[in-house]
């Protein structure tokens, strides 16, 4: 059921070293899609060219669609992980659209290395990825989030999406310092205080 007008939550305003999605007609589409199902915002991205945008809890495929409904509605130029072998045709243009960026599994460095690269080359990279790295309920989160973020030198962005307020919350960056178990502390009080899609799923 739509939540009326008055009751939703306007969008973020971009900074202006945010990269930037400048597609009139997607972001104004995805804005009504988000508005008609309920949808409003918490929060604000930083004014930064780069960052990590660590989404959870992960329990739905459901997630995805509001990450790219929401990634379009902020005009937000953000990016996922994607098997190289994806981006080949005929799936490769659809990958690209929605936001995909090609990595290999096979080859020396791991995937760490070839993303801390992404964000050495590159003036402006967001990149949102999903600690969790399932949908399945698990009990350790995979950590190559924060060791990307660490490399790179970038902070991480903790966003969650609330089903049970229908609110796509991000909360303050989170700079790595190096110590893994206090940075992840306060992310992972804040993950536990949204309701996911499938409770039964978070970790």
């Amino acid at each position: 059921m739509a939540v009326p007008a008055a009751d939703l939550v306007p969008l973020p305003d971009l900074g202006p070293r945010a990269p930037r999605k400048r597609n009139a007609v997607t972001r104004w589409l995805s804005r009504a899609v988000l508005r008609t199902a309920g949808w409003g915002f918490e929060g604000a991205f930083p004014d930064l060219p780069k960052f990590i945008v660590a989404v959870a809890p992960h329990t739905s495929n459901w997630d995805f669609i509001v990450g790219v409904l929401a990634r379009r509605a902020l005009g937000l130029e953000a990016y996922f992980l994607g098997k190289h072998t994806l981006f080949t045709p005929p799936l490769g243009w659809l990958m690209r659209w929605l936001g995909g960026t090609p990595v290999r599994r096979d080859v020396a460095g791991g995937v760490v290395q070839q993303v801390v690269e992404k964000f050495q080359t590159h003036d402006a990279f967001v990149l949102g990825l999903a600690p969790e790295g399932t949908r399945k309920r698990v009990t350790t989160w995979r950590t190559g989030f924060y060791h990307i973020a660490r490399g790179a030198g970038i902070p991480i962005v903790p966003v969650t999406f609330d089903y049970g307020r229908r609110r796509i919350v991000a909360a303050p960056p989170v700079v790595p310092t190096g110590d893994l178990d206090a940075d992840l502390a306060p992310m992972r009080t804040f993950f536990a205080a949204a309701t996911p899609l499938k409770p039964e799923g978070a970790g």
